[in-house]
C-alpha cells in the first residue's frame, strides 16, 4: 500500500521532485500527503493554491496501482528517496528523484563509483582510451555508470563488463523499452552484471526532453565524471555541467585542438570546469582511490595520542576502514551535517590524524 502513495506523489501535476520531498516531510509521510487537508497544505512553503487543488483533486492511484503490475510482473525494483537501497549520492542532491525504478543485481551504493560520459560519434582515439582507462580501474573494483547511448557511453559498459566491474545504465525512458535497440544484447549483461536505472515509469513518452533528465542522475550518483570527447556544445556536457553543481569532481581526456568532438573537453579544461586526465592513473591520484599500503588499527591507535570526540572518533573509525572517501560520503555514513563533519574533519587535520587529498578526499595519515 505504501508503494502506491510513493508512485502516486511522483504522478501528480506540478509537484515535481523537489516540491514532493518537502510536502513528505511536512506531512509527515507520503500516505499522509493524499489525506492532508487543503488548508494544511497551502501551510507548506511553495504550495499555493493551484497546486494544493492539483494534489486533492488526483486521481493518479489507478495508474499507481497499473505500474506495481508491471514492476512485479518483471521484476523490476522501485526505490523511494528514503529507501536504504537508494543510490545515497543522488539523494543529497536537491532535485534528485523521488522514485528510480532498477533492474539488476548490484549495489548501487558501492565504495567507487565513476561516470564515463562523451560523444555519439566516438572516434578510434576515444575508443581506446575509454577501454584503457576502465581495464586500469578494474584492481579498484569501480562501478562504470554511463547512459547506454551510441558512442562512449556504451563502450564504457562493453569495457566494464570485459573487466569484470558492475555497470549501470541510467535511462531516458521507462524499463518497457530499450533505446537504442541495437544495445539490448548488453544491456541483458549488464543486468547480470550492475544493471539498468531510470526515474521514468512504463509508457511515457520517449523524447528528447527526457534526456537531461536521464543525465543529472548519472552526474547524481557517481563520485567523478569522466568526459571523453565532446563536441562544444554535446550533451555529455550537460552531464559534466550538472556533475560541477553538485560537487563532484569532473575529468576530461583532451584532444587535439583541431578535432570537433574533443572541442568540448579541451574547452572544459581551458576554462578550468574539469582536470585534464590522459590515464586512469590520473583519477585514481586526485580521487586519493590509491591502495593504502597499512590498514593496522594499532598504527592508527598510535596517532591518537589525544582524546577524541565521539564525532572524531566515528570518523577515523570509518576512515581506517575505507582508505579515503569524500566528505559527502562521510557525512553520510556518519549520520552527521556536512557542515559539523567539514570542523570535525579540519580538526582532525590539526591533529594530525588525517590528510585531506585531491579531488575533496580525505585519508588516515
Amino acid at each position: 500500500m505504501d508503494l502506491l502513495y510513493k508512485i502516486g506523489i511522483t504522478l501528480i501535476p506540478g509537484v515535481g521532485d523537489i516540491n514532493a520531498k518537502k510536502i513528505i516531510a511536512y506531512c509527515g509521510g507520503v500516505e499522509a500527503v493524499f489525506k492532508e487537508k487543503k488548508k494544511a497544505l497551502l501551510k507548506i512553503p511553495g504550495v499555493g493554491l493551484t497546486l494544493a487543488e492539483s494534489i486533492l483533486k488526483n486521481k493518479v492511484l489507478s495508474r499507481a496501482e497499473k505500474e506495481i503490475a508491471f514492476l512485479e510482473k518483471y521484476k523490476i525494483s522501485p526505490l523511494f528517496f528514503l529507501d536504504k537501497q537508494y543510490p545515497e549520492r543522488l539523494k543529497h542532491c536537491v532535485d534528485s528523484p523521488v522514485m528510480v525504478y532498477y533492474k539488476g543485481n548490484t549495489d548501487l551504493n558501492v565504495q567507487k563509483v565513476i561516470g564515463i560520459v562523451g560523444t555519439r560519434n566516438a572516434t578510434n582515439y576515444g575508443k581506446k582510451i575509454c577501454h584503457e582507462i576502465v581495464e586500469n580501474l578494474a584492481p579498484l573494483n569501480v562501478m562504470v555508470v554511463s547512459g547506454l547511448a551510441y558512442g562512449i557511453d556504451v563502450h564504457a559498459h562493453k569495457a566494464a563488463l570485459q573487466a569484470g566491474l558492475d555497470t549501470v545504465g541510467v535511462l531516458g525512458h521507462g524499463l518497457d523499452r530499450l533505446y537504442p535497440a541495437v544495445h539490448r544484447a548488453t544491456a541483458e549483461k549488464m543486468i547480470k552484471q550492475g544493471g539498468l536505472l531510470t526515474d521514468f515509469m512504463s509508457e511515457t513518452k520517449f523524447g528528447p526532453e527526457n534526456f537531461p533528465k536521464r543525465n543529472r542522475i548519472v552526474a547524481g550518483m557517481v563520485d567523478a565524471i569522466v568526459v571523453i570527447e565532446a563536441a562544444r556544445d554535446g550533451g555529455a556536457l550537460i552531464t559534466a555541467d550538472i556533475a560541477n553543481s553538485y560537487n563532484r569532481d569532473v575529468f576530461a581526456v583532451p584532444g587535439r585542438i583541431d578535432d570537433h568532438y574533443s572541442e568540448g573537453c579541451n574547452n572544459f579544461i581551458k576554462t578550468n570546469r574539469a582536470a585534464l586526465v590522459s590515464s586512469a592513473k590520473d583519477i585514481i591520484y586526485i580521487m586519493g582511490w590509491e591502495e593504502k599500503k597499512d590498514k593496522n588499527p594499532e598504527n592508527v591507535q598510535k596517532k591518537l595520542f589525544v582524546e577524541l570526540s565521539d564525532e572524531e572518533k566515528s570518523v577515523v573509525d570509518l576512515l581506517n576502514g575505507a582508505g579515503s572517501m569524500s566528505i559527502d560520503m562521510i557525512s553520510i555514513k556518519v549520520n552527521l551535517q556536512a557542515s559539523k563533519v567539514a570542523a570535525v574533519l579540519l580538526n582532525l587535520e590539526f591533529l594530525g590524524i588525517i590528510r585531506c587529498l585531491p579531488g575533496k578526499m580525505y585519508q588516515l595519515l
